[in-house]
């Protein structure tokens, strides 16, 4: 197996064969696979008691990735689950369809992960405008003052690497792991090997979607802090004052008692 996907397939092929490379090949396969698959259970949906074992589980999966979201941000999971639901399956499709003998995952090459990464980088400020308005996001930039500008934009890019190379570092040193056992010992580690991979490729899944989940909520929650508390309107503060002269009014009149001499009158 090569180390090395990001290799033309076919250097001496025809344009533009000769530019295909294992990632490139291999990520198609995976997002044929995931749309063919989508296509084929979702054609003939059942809302009753029975239903069939695909559409189950895709329930089971749909549910799970929509509890996390909300667990995670306290808001609606619809505008987050097609975004995350989607980095979730794709990994961890990519991943389990390692043990395939000549499959090469494409969360294996650095320029695959860069690129999810890359959309969990434009995700926080798409989410976050949508959320607060363009002058809400962009001011929570400027805390806590305006000199910590060009270490908030720093940290926006160093987070976005550390997203693409831990995944990167992960796959790959599996992948080379493997490689070792199997010259060492060809008969039964890489048995173990392929099923602690399987593990360790959906806890990858798992993990870069939870990331991506957290940095687009605490983008949006900083956003929110920024943006401080409401200006009062002409309505809130009428209805304000009308409840002020409801209160002084009742506290200048107090309830008349009868005194005990009024009573044995």
């Amino acid at each position: 197996m090569n180390l090395n996907p990001d290799v033309p397939l076919w250097p001496e092929a025809p344009f533009p064969l000769n530019h295909v490379n294992a990632t490139l090949l291999y990520s198609w396969v995976v997002m044929g696979l995931l749309t063919g698959l989508s296509a084929y259970v979702t054609r003939d949906l059942s809302t009753g008691p029975r239903m069939s074992r695909l559409q189950n589980l895709l329930e089971v999966i749909v549910g799970g990735v929509r509890q996390q979201i909300e667990e995670i941000t306290n808001r609606d999971a619809a505008s987050f689950l097609p975004f995350i639901g989607t980095l979730f399956l794709f990994i961890a499709t990519s991943n389990l369809l390692a043990v395939v003998p000549g499959f090469q995952p494409p969360t294996s090459s650095l320029s695959t992960t860069a690129a999810l990464a890359a959309c969990v980088f434009l995700a926080v400020p798409i989410y976050g405008i949508r959320s607060q308005g363009w002058r809400a996001y962009f001011a929570q930039y400027l805390q806590p003052t305006p000199l910590m500008l060009p270490f908030n934009i720093i940290g926006e890019f160093t987070r976005t690497l550390a997203l693409a190379v831990r995944l990167y570092g992960n796959m790959l040193s599996g992948t080379v792991i493997g490689l070792v056992l199997l010259i060492v010992a060809p008969f039964f580690v890489p048995v173990i090997m392929h099923a602690f991979g399987m593990l360790t490729g959906l806890i990858q899944a798992y993990i870069f979607a939870v990331l991506a989940m957290v940095y687009i909520a605490s983008g949006m929650q900083a956003h929110e802090e920024t943006a401080g508390p409401q200006p009062r309107t002409a309505a809130s503060a009428a209805a304000a004052g009308e409840g002020t002269v409801q209160t002084r009014s009742a506290t200048d009149h107090p309830r008349q008692t009868p005194t005990d001499t009024e009573r044995q009158e």
